[in-house]
């Protein structure tokens, strides 16, 4: 009965071994980390880019009905910047960008801009503008083509 002859196997992982494994995880996480934030910058702005599409929609229904961007029939001003759509809500933009507009009789200018950790993030693109006739434009140094998707 073999007791004692031949080397006993120890079970387990040896110290390179773990080593090995924890320098694979850290460059997978060097590699997807950035990656994963470029995603979220861009996922935020396609969301702001969105809102100023529906901000400009809530224009359009105002000029048709009052044929002003900045008035109403009664002369009121347009309510515009605190009429709270859902898009600038928390949930959607509302702490990556804030939004205003310039508005005169024919024509309107709407601008998203990004505040807090949009800002730093973000600067190819920067501010995003749409305006009545559906030009869209960016203050960064990137080209509309890029920030506009």
């Amino acid at each position: 009965m073999g007791y004692g002859c031949g080397k006993r196997r120890e079970s387990g992982f040896t110290l390179i071994e773990l080593m090995v494994v924890v320098a694979i995880i850290a460059i997978l996480a060097a590699i997807a980390f950035p990656i994963y934030s470029r995603y979220i910058i861009k996922t935020k702005r396609v969301a702001a880019e969105a809102c100023l599409s529906e901000y400009s929609n809530y224009m359009e229904r105002f000029y048709t009905t009052n044929l002003s961007y900045a008035k109403d029939s009664a002369g009121n001003n347009n309510a515009i910047m605190t009429t709270k759509l859902d898009c600038a809500g928390v949930q959607q933009t509302g702490g990556d960008y804030s939004y205003t507009a310039a508005l005169a009789q024919n024509t309107y200018t709407l601008t998203a801009t990004p505040i807090n950790i949009q800002l730093s993030k973000d600067t190819a693109c920067g501010k995003l503008t749409l305006d009545q006739t559906g030009k869209r434009g960016v203050g960064g140094s990137a080209s509309v083509a890029e920030c506009w998707k």
